[in-house]
């Protein structure tokens, strides 16, 4: 694939929406360099430093965060994972992963472990320079390997950064993959690192703290990590998890949606494309098509369109089937989101 690279895409989402469909979509694009779950799991320390070295950017994507090494160390593997960690000959476990071994490198190739040991010397070897310029280098060295114009980056949860992510990013395009907070809280439900999250944040409230006002700043506070490493050292993942109700998951939800409408409402109009996963489903080749020629008229690409809008199907939501005081419960804390994005409540 040749010609310059065109701007960079952010795929910003609550988690649990669609957005992972997305990605895999755009995998198969030829232009396209799909970068799966990057951001999110190298935690804090990604926005951390001003202007590292290589050698401190590779240890920040080859070494676990204390929140990602707590979700990960009690052996809950969630669906997103590629990384096949009980295949014979497997280098990593689930306690020495490193955060781009998860997802990002996998999505990307069937031989991620040799990729890793490509990209070392690389990312290690830049000088000490603007944090978005590593980001930069990264992104362009694996859109050259693999002959791509674009990147797209999609982390689940990723509203949560979207503030540091526009400013690392300030030329990039914004997905906004959404979908209805009732489906979105019970999917959530099902997800060990969503109950992890939200019991942490409930578990913080408790000492008087609330981290998600970190979720519009632009940058992390200076003690962040600090906080982080204690908090994760003494907190019982398991209990924190099973403390979480939908109603919670659904707040959480509303929470993230009123960050996005904050973040992403600075924005100018040709830079924000709003994908609602339901149009997704009813309506996919429209859909992706116009999501490509937002990404750039250029993308357009018959084949594709064909094979990507082959794969979405409807699905029934499974909200009707929780019993009426629940599902008032849920619409109640998914209320303020969903009256954002112009659900029927």
């Amino acid at each position: 694939m040749t010609g310059p690279m065109l701007p960079p895409v952010l795929i910003l989402s609550t988690g649990r929406c669609g957005s992972t469909m997305v990605s895999d979509l755009l995998n198969r694009h030829p232009a396209v360099l799909s970068l799966s779950e990057f951001f999110v799991p190298l935690g804090s320390r990604a926005f951390r430093w001003s202007r590292p070295d290589g050698a401190r950017m590779w240890r920040t994507y080859a070494e676990q965060s204390p929140a990602l090494h707590a979700m990960l160390k009690d052996g809950q593997v969630v669906d997103e994972m590629l990384y096949p960690l009980d295949a014979p000959g497997a280098r990593y476990g689930a306690a020495n992963l490193p955060p781009i071994m998860m997802v990002t490198l996998p999505h990307l190739t069937d031989q991620p472990e040799a990729l890793f040991d490509e990209l070392a010397p690389f990312v290690s070897g830049q000088p000490a320079m603007p944090l978005a310029e590593h980001y930069h280098a990264l992104f362009g060295q694996l859109a050259a390997r693999f002959g791509r114009r674009i990147w797209a980056e999609r982390s689940g949860g990723s509203l949560m950064l979207a503030a540091k992510l526009l400013r690392l990013f300030p030329e990039a395009r914004v997905i906004h993959v959404y979908r209805d907070g009732r489906d979105t809280a019970m999917s959530m439900a099902q997800h060990h690192n969503f109950r992890v999250l939200v019991g942490a944040i409930k578990a913080s409230r408790r000492f008087g703290l609330e981290p998600t006002a970190d979720f519009t700043r632009d940058r992390v506070p200076p003690f962040r990590p600090l906080v982080e490493r204690l908090a994760f050292s003494f907190l019982d993942i398991r209990r924190v998890a099973s403390n979480v109700t939908l109603a919670d998951l659904g707040a959480f939800w509303s929470r993230l949606i009123m960050v996005g409408e904050e973040v992403l409402g600075q924005l100018p109009p040709e830079r924000l494309f709003n994908l609602r996963f339901e149009d997704l489903q009813r309506a996919p080749r429209e859909t992706l098509r116009d999501m490509i020629r937002f990404m750039d008229p250029s993308l357009e690409d018959a084949a594709w369109l064909d094979a990507a809008s082959a794969v979405p199907r409807p699905a029934r939501s499974k909200f009707a089937n929780l019993p009426p005081a629940e599902q008032a419960a849920l619409t109640a804390a998914c209320a303020p989101g969903l009256e954002a994005l112009g659900y029927p409540i």
